[in-house]
Parts: C-alpha cells; sequence; structure tokens
C-alpha cells in the first residue's frame, strides 16, 4: 500500500531553530490511537505546509517552509515556523496558522497555545502601542501612583445624562478616568454621541473644581468604519482615549482602528469581553497572555489582565505573567507558561485589574502587579455607604496607604471614607 500521510517529516527533535524562526509553545494530548510523536507531526503539519495526505509533486524549495517539532517534554511542544510563513505587519495571518485549523483535529484531543517568541525579523513590521507607560504617565502628569478608574454601576442601563452625572462623582472622587462597559455602545437609553458630550462637560467641570486632568474610556466598538467615525468625534472632543472590545471586534479590525487612533493622538483601552470562551480551559485554546501579546504587538495602550483576588478567573501566577508580557522590554521564560521575548522597539502596555474589586483588595492587587497598571474599582465604589464620591476616595486612601506602607487599618484611622468601605466589605473576595 502506498504511503498517504507525511507528518512525521515535520518532527525533527534535532533541528536547532534560526534566528528569525517563529517558536510556539504548545500543551497537547493526543487523542487514542495516535502517539505523541505523531501528534506534534500533525499540528506542525497543519500550521504550516502540510495536508492530510503526500502529494504527487511538490517543489523541493517548499521544504525550507515546513515548521518542524523539534522539542518534546511530557505533554509539552516547541514547534519552530520559518519567518517565510508570514506575511509582513499581518497579525491575523499568524494566527491563522498557529492558532487556526489545528484546534479542531481530531488526532488531538486537547491543544492549548500557550506562548510564542516572535523574532525581530516579525516583531518590525509592526508599530506597537503609540504611547507606551511613560508617554501615557506623561500625557496624565501622573507618574507613580497606578491609574485609576471606574464604570458606572449597573454596567448598562443609564441615560447619557446619569452616565455623565456619574462620571463627575467618580472624577470629583479623585479618579482619572470614567470607563463604559463592555455591552455600552450606543443604545436607544444612552446614545454614543450624547454621552460623548455630556460626559466632556462634566469633565471640564471636574477638571475646573480639581486642578486635574480627568479622562473616560469610551467604547466605539461597532462595525471597523464606524469605530473610525466614533475615534474622530472623541479626538474632536478632546478625549485622549477610545475603548474597543478587542476580541469580538477582531485582530484586523483592531489594528485598522489602533493605527487610526495613533494619527489622532488617542490611546486605545483595550477590553476582553469573550476571551474566557478560548482562554479559560487549561487544557486547551489560547492563553490570555498570548492574547495579551498579539495585543501588544498591534498596539494597544492597556488591556485587562484580571486582579486574581476578584470575581474573574485568573490565578496570581496568570496575572503577574500577563503584567510582565505587556510591561516587560526582554520577558523572562517560565517553564510551561512563558517563553523568552525581547520586545525591541516594541512600547509597553499597561495591564488593567478589574473585576470585583473594593479598597479592601487593593493592596492585594497592587502587591501583585506594583503600580505600573490601570486599577478598575467599580461596584466598589458605586456601592460605598456614602455613594460613588466618596467610594473614589476610599479607593485613592487605600492606594496612599499601600504606597506608604501602612497598613488600611491604619490608613482608616484618619480616612472616614475608607473606614465605611472596610465596614461594608472588609478584605471580602468576590465569588
Amino acid at each position: 500500500m502506498a504511503k498517504i500521510d507525511w507528518y512525521m517529516e515535520f518532527v525533527d527533535l534535532h533541528y536547532k531553530p534560526a534566528k528569525d524562526d517563529v517558536i510556539v509553545l504548545f500543551y497537547y494530548e493526543p487523542d487514542a490511537g495516535i502517539s505523541k510523536k505523531e501528534a506534534v507531526g500533525r499540528i506542525a503539519s497543519e500550521s504550516s505546509t502540510g495536508t492530510w495526505t503526500t502529494l504527487f509533486r511538490m517543489p523541493p524549495r517548499m521544504k525550507k517552509l515546513q515548521a518542524k517539532a523539534f522539542w518534546m517534554q511530557g505533554n509539552y511542544v516547541k514547534i519552530a515556523y520559518p519567518i517565510g510563513l508570514w506575511e509582513e505587519g499581518n497579525a491575523a495571518q499568524l494566527l491563522s496558522g498557529i492558532a487556526g485549523n489545528i484546534f479542531g483535529m481530531k488526532a488531538v484531543r486537547n491543544l492549548r497555545l500557550i506562548d510564542a517568541t516572535l523574532p525581530q525579523a516579525y516583531l518590525k513590521h509592526f508599530k506597537g502601542p503609540h504611547f507606551g507607560m511613560e508617554g501615557i504617565r506623561k500625557m496624565l502628569k501622573i507618574y507613580k501612583r497606578p491609574l485609576t478608574g471606574a464604570v458606572p454601576k449597573p454596567k448598562i442601563g443609564f441615560s447619557a445624562a446619569e452616565h455623565a452625572q456619574i462620571g463627575f462623582e467618580t472624577w470629583m472622587g479623585g479618579f482619572d478616568f470614567v470607563k463604559d462597559d463592555e455591552n455600552l455602545s450606543s443604545t436607544s437609553f444612552n446614545r454614543f454621541e450624547d454621552r460623548v458630550r455630556l460626559l466632556a462637560k462634566m469633565r471640564e467641570k471636574a477638571e475646573k473644581l480639581t486642578g486635574e486632568k480627568k479622562g473616560a474610556f469610551i467604547n466605539i466598538t461597532a462595525e471597523t468604519e464606524e469605530m473610525k467615525r466614533r475615534a474622530k468625534m472623541l479626538a474632536d472632543y478632546g478625549w485622549d482615549y477610545c475603548m474597543i472590545d478587542v476580541v469580538v471586534a477582531g485582530t484586523s479590525a483592531v489594528q485598522t482602528v489602533q493605527d487610526y487612533c495613533s494619527d489622532l493622538g488617542i490611546a486605545t483601552h483595550a477590553h476582553r469581553a469573550m476571551h474566557a470562551s478560548f482562554t479559560r480551559n487549561p487544557k486547551h485554546g489560547i492563553t490570555m497572555q498570548f492574547l495579551a501579546k498579539i495585543m501588544r504587538l498591534i498596539g494597544v495602550s492597556q488591556i485587562h489582565s484580571g486582579t486574581a483576588v476578584g470575581k474573574l478567573v485568573g490565578s496570581k501566577r496568570e496575572v503577574t505573567s500577563i503584567a510582565d508580557v505587556l510591561r516587560d522590554r526582554r520577558v523572562k521564560p517560565l517553564p510551561g507558561v512563558l517563553l523568552e521575548q525581547d520586545w525591541g522597539h516594541i512600547k509597553s502596555a499597561f495591564p488593567v485589574a478589574s473585576g470585583g474589586m473594593h479598597p479592601g483588595l487593593i493592596p492585594d492587587v497592587l502587591g501583585m502587579y506594583g503600580t505600573d497598571l490601570v486599577l478598575l474599582v467599580s461596584g466598589g465604589i458605586h456601592g460605598h455607604p456614602k455613594g460613588t464620591r466618596a467610594g473614589a476616595k476610599a479607593s485613592m486612601q487605600a492606594v496612599d496607604a499601600f504606597m506608604a506602607g501602612e497598613t488600611l487599618a491604619e490608613k482608616a484611622k484618619t480616612a472616614p471614607e475608607l473606614a465605611e468601605a472596610l465596614k461594608k466589605w472588609g478584605y471580602y473576595k468576590p465569588k
């Protein structure tokens, strides 16, 4: 019988990756009756130049484009992909290869893309974040403490006028930003244009009263051309930021709009809504830190990364790994979690801690992240017994306590808003 498949040609445990290879780390589980070596050959084949059967004719030069599984340990494999497989500056095409058909192969019961090392030959075709953390801090004139923001809660249902008034109270409590949540775009009861206009009025009032710069992450998520129109409107009203639901909008749309926003001088807040549909299963899908890596590559200024102590899934190790991927110039390898990455000219991006936060949890989060992050405390300010402004003050007092090396209990003796917050929530970790 003639030979049918050629998967084993994609396994070479003696191969030494070239300097410009893209290296990808996978976790995998073969299906019944499939050996590990055959499984990784199928992964490398399907994500590069292979197919299910031998071919009648193939130009010899195509051998140079074959991916190679070169390292196997337990259920982990590293695969090297020649740089020639990838279109310059096209992040979506990279995902089509290393995160495409391979997830549907019957021969692999489970498959998880953990991380990838992107060589300089690939990175040089991407702009990365326009500002970097340093540029954002310079824009806001905030150099040491975390940036702070809050979503009006409930997350959807307020009119534009109500939303703007809650925003004003948030700013007056000391917060830097007001944030739309993922499902608020332009609804019948809160049109985008009205929200932009009314928030701008309240921003001017808050800045005049406080002497501080105030901003907002206003959600522009929509069809791509509509996102560009909305971004232009934000710029016209003097806003420095927009927000995009980056997973549901799609990699290519985000890349297009991000470049447009950079030309406008607007930073991009990336909400990760829908990510858990493919990041939550520890055996299958894609890790959140790899999603964060792709978003830094295409230029977002910041992206949600979890808290480990709030209401959303995410361990301390995951949270800190995402922060490393976003902030570090050179990311150090961590077995089974991270590959090394030299970001070269690509600037840094802020991690964003959010989800179930209140003042009592702020020291835990800052203890994990440090102060280079965007800290979102929403229900934990609006649920304060004395209202939104007091809740924001309580959160800022908790930040001040951490930075001064004080316990919250010590700070609360001279900070009545924090004392009220601790009386209600204590150090409760939401489920």
